[in-house]
């Protein structure tokens, strides 16, 4: 069973850190946040001491007692497995297999291109300018809700949220996602059931608490 000592370090807006903030909230959990700056002194988390705990150098990391978790996605399945109520996940195969899918979708295929590491390569190492930073990211978020839309909106599956009518791990991935979209200048009527299920979501406690301008290290 998991301590009752969580530390969430991360970054305000980052995208990994929100979807691991939703889901603690979800559950009810309490956590203390660690702020891990990301462009402060060339980047907090390639510190030595930030190196120490993720070695690959990316937020969150989670620390529960004396265990220290990463990736987001292993670590809200780690906290559905610990702290089984409310779930995440829904109680069939099936279901659990289709959530999943929806969330990797976010985790998987769209959010790493748009990943601060991404962008920063491509200024640095090849050049590019705001313009093309902004076409990239606007390009891979299009392309991946033009499909998470059609997934969300072609299935029976689908309720309020992004599966039935309680919120979930797909939920979690899906609004920080959304965030970035609007970010990014993307309109969601473009999504509508997206836009549907984003609103929906705001309108609970949990994912208002998470957002990032409601985070201690917000500027």
């Amino acid at each position: 069973m998991a301590s009752e000592l969580l530390t969430l370090y991360g970054y305000w807006r980052s995208s990994a850190v929100y979807r691991v903030r939703i889901a603690l909230n979800l559950k009810g959990l309490a956590y203390e946040t660690q702020p891990v700056h990301l462009l402060r002194d060339g980047g907090e988390q390639h510190g030595e001491a930030y190196r120490a705990l993720n070695p690959q150098q990316l937020i969150p990391c989670l620390r529960d007692g004396e265990r220290v978790l990463t990736q987001s996605m292993a670590i809200m399945e780690y906290l559905e497995e610990t702290h089984p109520e409310p779930p995440l996940l829904p109680a069939d195969a099936r279901s659990r297999a289709r959530v999943r899918a929806l969330a990797l979708a976010v985790a998987c295929d769209i959010h790493p291109l748009g990943n601060l590491r991404v962008l920063q390569y491509l200024e640095g190492e090849l050049g590019a300018g705001e313009d093309v930073k902004l076409a990239w990211s606007r390009h891979w978020i299009e392309s991946g809700f033009d499909a998470l839309e059609a997934m969300l909106a072609g299935s029976s599956a689908t309720g309020r949220y992004c599966h039935g009518d309680a919120p979930g791990l797909a939920d979690a991935c899906l609004v920080p996602q959304a965030y970035n979209a609007l970010r990014w200048k993307l309109p969601l009527e473009r999504w509508p059931t997206i836009a549907r299920i984003h609103a929906a979501c705001n309108e609970l406690d949990a994912f208002r608490q998470a957002m990032p301008e409601h985070q201690p290290d917000a500027p």
